[in-house]
């Protein structure tokens, strides 16, 4: 199995982050991985992205042309990223900051209110991490217990105490997600 993914919203939303705990959780599934970060010219608020690519077998490139996983967490994100998911593949949308519903119907498509529900749990940061659960549940990219690995493996000393929180609304995410076009 070979999941080509690419992670999109804005500088600060923790983009760049999520793609690189999906590395690492890949790593720690014992999978082959690429992790490939792109940065706008503005540190908070500019256009962040990456690619991830999570395989079985070795990966020969990690530019990821047709995605089948794209999550996008910021309206800018899906106007330039919603048209690149390969036919048959997955959109997730943060319905929260993105209102706009695709026309695309040659993909399957997953709308969660990422932002609503990391704020009602203690922090609209989160949003990129209940959005990782979505992605987990429906394409199985990583285990739970590879995340739960690498998040305390790449987590800062300072960031530690926001593991346990980190983790719980990913779990929220998984159950939140449904595909509600296909």
């Amino acid at each position: 199995m070979e999941q080509r993914c690419i992670f999109a919203g804005f500088g600060g939303q923790g983009v760049v982050s999520l793609g690189a705990l999906v590395a690492n959780a890949g790593l720690a599934d014992n999978r082959h991985v690429t992790f490939f970060p792109s940065y706008g010219i503005a540190m908070r608020g500019g256009m962040a992205n990456c690619t991830v690519v999570v395989s079985d077998e070795a990966i020969g490139s990690p530019i990821v042309n047709e995605p089948m996983v794209v999550m996008v967490l910021d309206e800018v994100s899906y106007d330039c990223f919603h048209d690149k998911v390969a036919p048959g593949g997955l959109l997730f949308v943060n319905s929260s900051l993105v209102k706009k519903r695709t026309s695309r119907t040659d993909i399957k498509t997953v709308y969660i209110e990422a932002t609503r529900i990391a704020r009602e749990h203690g922090d609209s940061r989160m949003a990129n991490m209940v959005m990782l659960g979505a992605v987990i549940k429906l394409t199985g990219i990583v285990s739970f217990k590879a995340v739960e690995t690498a998040i305390n493996n790449i987590s800062s000393a300072k960031l530690q105490k926001l593991i346990g929180k980190n983790l719980q609304v990913m779990k929220l995410g998984f159950e939140a997600a449904k595909i509600e076009q296909e």
